[in-house]
């Protein structure tokens, strides 16, 4: 089996801090710039960092302790993995009574951004990454992929509109049908967890739960610079997107895949049953991660002639296309 499940990085902080090196997780001060606190783990098994400027280094702990907290508990709403989240026990039931607020909000946004972008974002494709994990777990398993009727059969039960979301019940229309959060919940968590600090008077920090999002500009007064990286190649930056105030996610194919060419992997087109190849990665900016995740997962699956609108739409600034050959497209609202 190839399935290879974990989210590389495509984006990377560039210029944090005069002669300061991106290291390891430090619950400290980096020598290099006493200002800068530094946290980094995982959230929702994919890389998270936190980078926080602050005086006292007491209150810098605590407050990353408290973002820490926040995650960890979100994860138990949106995890996958843990097979006791409320997002498990929905796949697992068909409902779940009394839901947490946090899952009926993040599916109503789900649903908004799947009347926004023609269904291309549909939070329902769980099925397909059953189907795929499934066919592709066997040792015999055709490189073609799984054959077309069983494709036909997981899409029929694939459907935002299939979910009926209410605050005291979330409930499946359709037998065997199942969600994931994936494309959207890292963005999710960042902008709580950004919330968190922006109510503790916090600036000037980068927050990166699988997604990335700055409060206020870099400490210097210049912009956050995240660099894009080349998908075809480690540790090359493509280009720099100055942030201020703003959020950035890229979603790209290869993240997660099934088989060792990419051809499967985990961004599902919910109209057809097939994976995204138009694009090497897409990258999204946004006054919010939730917005600029979920867009980045629709773009990795739409022409380029139907995403400006959609940017419109949404309240997104722009976006980042890496084409097979390297070269990007970059489209604004």
């Amino acid at each position: 089996m190839t399935i290879q499940i974990g989210r590389r990085q495509f984006i990377r902080i560039t210029g944090i801090a005069a002669g300061l090196a991106l290291t390891p997780a430090l619950l400290r001060p980096a020598a290099a710039a006493p200002m800068l606190h530094r946290w980094s783990g995982t959230a929702l098994g994919g890389d998270a960092s936190l980078l926080l400027y602050h005086p006292d280094p007491a209150a810098a702990a605590s407050l990353i302790a408290q973002s820490v907290t926040e995650m960890r508990r979100l994860e138990k709403v949106f995890s996958l993995y843990q097979r006791d989240s409320a997002i498990s026990r929905l796949n697992r039931d068909g409902q779940l009574e009394a839901p947490p607020l946090e899952l009926v909000e993040l599916l109503a946004r789900a649903e908004q951004f799947s009347r926004a972008t023609g269904g291309v974002f549909d939070a329902t494709v769980q099925p397909l990454w059953e189907l795929y994990a499934g066919h592709f777990s066997r040792a015999d398993a055709d490189p073609q992929g799984p054959p077309a009727d069983a494709v036909r059969a997981a899409l029929a039960r694939v459907g935002h509109e299939g979910v009926s979301i209410a605050p005291d019940l979330i409930r499946f229309e359709r037998s065997g049908m199942g969600v994931t959060l994936n494309g959207i919940a890292q963005g999710y968590i960042t902008d709580r967890v950004a919330s968190l600090l922006r109510a503790n008077g916090v600036g000037h920090t980068l927050v990166d739960m699988g997604e990335m999002r700055a409060l206020y500009s870099h400490p210097s007064g210049r912009p956050w610079q995240v660099g894009i990286e080349d998908p075809r190649h480690e540790d090359h930056v493509l280009c720099h997107v100055p942030l201020v105030d703003q959020a950035i996610a890229t979603s790209g194919g290869y993240g997660t895949t099934f088989e060792a060419t990419g051809r499967f992997n985990h961004l599902f087109d919910p109209r057809s049953g097939g994976c995204a190849n138009r694009y090497l990665s897409v990258s999204v900016t946004a006054p919010t991660t939730v917005t600029a995740n979920a867009l980045a997962v629709a773009f990795s699956l739409m022409p380029l002639e139907r995403t400006e609108a959609v940017l419109r739409a949404t309240g997104a600034t722009a976006a980042w296309f890496v084409r097979h050959d390297g070269s990007i497209t970059r489209q604004t609202a």
